[in-house]
């Protein structure tokens, strides 16, 4: 009986000449693009400059892939590393597998060092991502559609998805559950969910980024749960689903921590946006250097200087000042040669 279903691509990768353009990364690229774009508009609603998520992206980004694909090789080594199995395929990283805890990790500390050279506190910066950083898995996991993969358990549910057979790799055609779409929907609904919460309680200090992960790693522990896909088990539990248990409790314990020792948010989460766009290049308040002091300054008077000569009168060549005091009888006597000196009695008439 044909029971409705969510088809699959034919093929992950389409040709534009000698070209291929691959869906998976397609996806990534279009989901980095969209966590920029909401962080930047986050970031400047809290006072920072245009362009500072963007720059300090361009230090995240690159260490969140490699930390991505490290975490997906070294957990599932035997993909590449076992009998029969070709190691250089552990580079392609166009082929699929991303770990989203070792790009967090190693993304972080690219964010790191951009936020350094900027001087700008990393958990505000974490702040400002996380829900883009929610919208941007939201649309990287249809990357996993493309290359039918991580799939559920087996079901005739309207919605399943249908999945061709590849011998390959030991895949079996059927329908199963769409566990990309599962995340996709539950990632839109924490980037949903970390906004209301940063707007109604104001949080802060690193607080809205241990949300997102807090949200995320419960909805991917039951998405875990159902994939059927081979991986490592530690007592019965998939270790992804104990990565998701631990990394859900360190952020809960951090949210409640960090409101104790740091209630509230950062007033100033961008120095350089305070002082003015000269301090953005000098990386602080605006500085002259001493040439470019001298070369403004020379041959110009100082501004108070310059306010007392201009009150005062210019004296022209024989004229008295006029603060001299006025001239008495015994002046008027000695004549219009000023023969007498200072002091000096004139003649009685």
């Amino acid at each position: 009986m044909d029971i409705a279903y969510i088809p699959s691509p034919s093929t992950g990768v389409i040709h534009l000449g000698p070209v291929p353009l691959r869906g998976y990364a397609f996806c990534i690229i279009i989901g980095v693009f969209a966590a920029v774009w909401l962080g930047n508009r986050r970031w400047i609603a809290r006072g920072g400059r245009t362009g500072t998520v963007a720059d300090i992206a361009v230090w995240a980004v690159p260490f969140g892939l490699v930390g991505g694909r490290l975490y997906h090789v070294i957990t599932d080594y035997e993909l590449y590393f076992g009998e029969g199995r070709d190691w250089v395929n552990a580079f392609k990283i166009w082929e699929g597998g991303l770990g989203i805890w070792g790009a967090v990790a190693l993304g972080a500390v690219g964010a790191w060092i951009g936020c350094r050279r900027r001087g700008i506190p990393l958990p505000a910066w974490a702040d400002a991502l996380a829900p883009g950083l929610a919208v941007a898995q939201a649309i990287g996991r249809w990357g996993n559609w493309f290359n039918q993969e991580l799939y559920g358990k087996p079901t005739d549910l309207p919605w399943a998805l249908k999945i061709d057979a590849d011998p390959g790799i030991g895949r079996i055609a059927g329908t199963y559950h769409p566990t990309f779409l599962y995340e996709s929907l539950w990632c839109l609904g924490v980037a949903a969910l970390v906004i209301w919460a940063d707007r109604r309680f104001t949080l802060g200090h690193g607080r809205a980024f241990a949300l997102y992960v807090a949200a995320y790693t419960a909805g991917r522990f039951w998405t875990e749960y159902l994939r059927v896909d081979d991986t490592h088990h530690l007592l019965g539990l998939r270790l992804n689903g104990w990565t998701s248990i631990v990394l859900f409790l360190a952020a809960i314990a951090y949210m409640i921590i960090s409101a104790k020792r740091r209630p509230g948010r950062e007033t100033v989460v961008e120095p350089a946006a305070e002082d003015g766009p000269e301090a953005a290049v000098l990386g602080g308040k605006p500085e002259q250097s001493d040439k470019t002091a001298k070369v403004e300054g020379a041959g110009k008077p100082a501004p108070k200087l310059v306010k007392e000569l201009s009150r005062k009168p210019v004296k022209k060549p024989g004229e008295k000042p006029a603060d001299a005091p006025a001239a008495s009888s015994g002046d008027a006597a000695t004549g219009a040669d000023g023969d007498a000196s200072a002091g000096k009695p004139g003649k009685k008439l």
